[in-house]
């Protein structure tokens, strides 16, 4: 987990702590001049790689990443939310998320904002999600 603080938690804290609006992670750095950058088929490949551990479908097509964004230097920017505030891996899937898109060849720096807003629903999911999770 990322903290600008070394020793503070940025979630609270406690057995289960609820994950707090705007919390980032960051993971990354910035491209070189002049180098290729990735296109959104490779961010939302890398993303496809993130699964909460208890639901066996992976954060994109959960409906959990609310924008994916890259700039014009590579940096990426990320909005995504989780299931529940209080998720146990809260403090987690953010860096998870950073991580996983920072190792993309062409991807530079990388920040995730956790945000509430809209909160996520089952509507939020993909097709396949929804098969995959009998939700019809």
């Amino acid at each position: 987990m990322y903290s600008p603080y070394p020793g503070f938690d940025m979630f609270g804290g406690g057995d289960n702590p609820a994950a707090e609006e705007g919390a980032q992670a960051l993971s990354g750095q910035s491209l070189p001049d002049g180098a290729e950058k990735a296109d959104q088929q490779a961010l939302e490949a890398a993303l496809r790689t993130v699964y909460d551990p208890e639901i066996p479908v992976n954060i994109y097509d959960l409906g959990l990443i609310y924008a994916c964004t890259m700039q014009d230097d590579g940096d990426v920017d990320i909005t995504m939310t989780l299931t529940a505030p209080a998720c146990p891996v809260a403090g987690e899937m953010p860096q998870q998320v950073a991580d996983a898109v920072a190792g993309v060849d062409g991807v530079g720096a990388v920040t995730v904002t956790l945000t509430w807003t809209p909160p996520w629903t089952p509507d939020q999911m993909s097709e396949d999600a929804k098969m995959a999770l009998d939700f019809f």
